[in-house]
């Protein structure tokens, strides 16, 4: 921070918006724009990037203004990256450095190696192939989407798909790099958090360097968490901007250790536990690695934590998929919880509020189809929309609809 420190606010942001979309190597990353604050001595030729970030921004106009009564709602899809989540922008400067230890020859390294809910070896196992490095990936049996399996298959990974769940893979993970020259790529490693945090920057930036009042991060692992909360106090530290946004993680009812624990008062003594199945598979983590973090990030930041039922967060996503979005389950537990936090008035109607979505709504199109099919036991699917099955003749479609638009006065 002290060597950073030698160059004033002005500077920063001129240097990282002189580099927005460009194509000179790696600059046009949206990680790799800001290479000084996250891995400065990197040689370029061992960096491995996708040109991941410079993701959406999103005016959410019509969910803020008919859904949630504001004016001043934005999403960012930080799932619109390589690999369809929001894990890219930590995976490639950890396997860049991966990539610059193998070249000097100095540590015996032969493989890198992950547990994940799904999106983490997704970004692993493609950055990793493309600096033909293997990867190794533990993932609970049956706990993730189809498309968050294929991936690393695809990749070329070695997975491994255990009895157990994530908190078992990540347990056994931690005890096999103690043993094996496999590198650990979770986000306890502080690498990924150094990619993560330019989320934060890249918001910022793309508000003309004006703060947001709150920033809505879905929690699982709660690496997300202090990563962002870093992103903004350096921005304020090295005087990009003079304040920095609260911060609400939100979690799902089903795996809501965090929450629990904010509910406590911040208790002396954090308690996992048992997480259990829910639909927003990639925050299903009852003893999250980063939990000191992110209550120091919560802490410092005014921050506080909501929660969702699965009921909650499915109607929620439902909801923000008929305003436009095609939206994750794990940005329904956020948006959820923003609906919580403007019913209780804590986020006022004026309040310019960023809810971070953390990957692409394809990756859980069976999620969809079982809510839109009302499939899901015990959920109503309130705003489920199915097709309408109608026979192939022009009277049978006419009157269908007819019946449609009757409800539909033109505006």
């Amino acid at each position: 921070m002290d060597a950073l420190k030698n160059f004033d606010g002005a500077y920063w942001r001129d240097l990282f918006d002189s580099r927005v979309g460009k194509t000179t190597w790696p600059y046009g990353s949206g990680v790799w724009s800001k290479k000084e604050w996250v891995l400065p001595e990197i040689h370029p030729d061992d960096i491995v990037s996708a040109f991941e970030g410079n993701s959406n921004l999103f005016w959410a106009e019509r969910f803020g203004k008919h859904l949630v009564g504001m004016n001043d709602l934005w999403v960012k899809h930080c799932g619109i990256s390589h690999t369809g989540s929001f894990k890219d922008l930590g995976m490639t400067v950890l396997v860049s450095q991966v990539n610059r230890l193998r070249k000097l020859n100095r540590y015996p390294l032969v493989a890198v190696g992950c547990a994940s809910t799904g999106d983490t070896s997704a970004a692993l196992s493609a950055y990793c192939a493309s600096a033909d490095i293997p990867s190794i990936v533990f993932l609970p049996a049956n706990k993730i989407s189809m498309a968050q399996l294929v991936q690393p298959i695809a990749n070329g990974a070695f997975v491994l798909s255990i009895d157990t769940d994530f908190d078992g893979c990540m347990k056994l993970i931690r005890e096999v790099t103690s043993e094996l020259p496999i590198y650990l790529a979770n986000s306890l490693n502080s690498l990924r958090l150094e990619g993560q945090k330019t989320a934060a920057i890249e918001i910022l930036q793309q508000f003309d360097w004006e703060v947001p009042d709150w920033v809505i991060i879905p929690g699982g692992n709660l690496g997300n968490i202090y990563a962002l909360y870093k992103g903004f106090k350096m921005c304020q530290e090295l005087g990009l901007v003079d304040r920095i946004p609260r911060l609400v993680c939100a979690q799902a009812a089903n795996a809501n250790p965090l929450y629990l624990h904010f509910k406590s008062g911040w208790g002396t003594d954090f308690k996992p536990v048992n997480a259990t199945t829910t639909l927003a598979s990639a925050i299903q983590i009852g003893d999250p690695v980063s939990i000191d973090r992110a209550v120091y990030a919560l802490q410092k930041s005014n921050g506080i934590v909501e929660e969702a039922t699965e009921e909650e967060l499915m109607d929620a996503m439902a909801k923000a998929d008929s305003t436009g979005m095609f939206i994750c389950p794990h940005t329904g537990v956020a948006l959820a919880a923003l609906i919580k936090l403007r019913k209780s008035g804590v986020i006022g109607p004026s309040d310019r509020t960023v809810v971070v979505s953390t990957a692409h709504g394809l990756k859980f199109s069976q999620s969809k189809i079982d809510y839109h099919s009302k499939a899901i036991p015990e959920m109503a699917s309130r705003f489920a929309n199915p097709p309408v099955e109608v026979k192939a003749d022009f009277g049978s479609v006419m009157d269908v609809l007819r019946n449609y638009l009757r409800d539909k006065p033109p505006k």
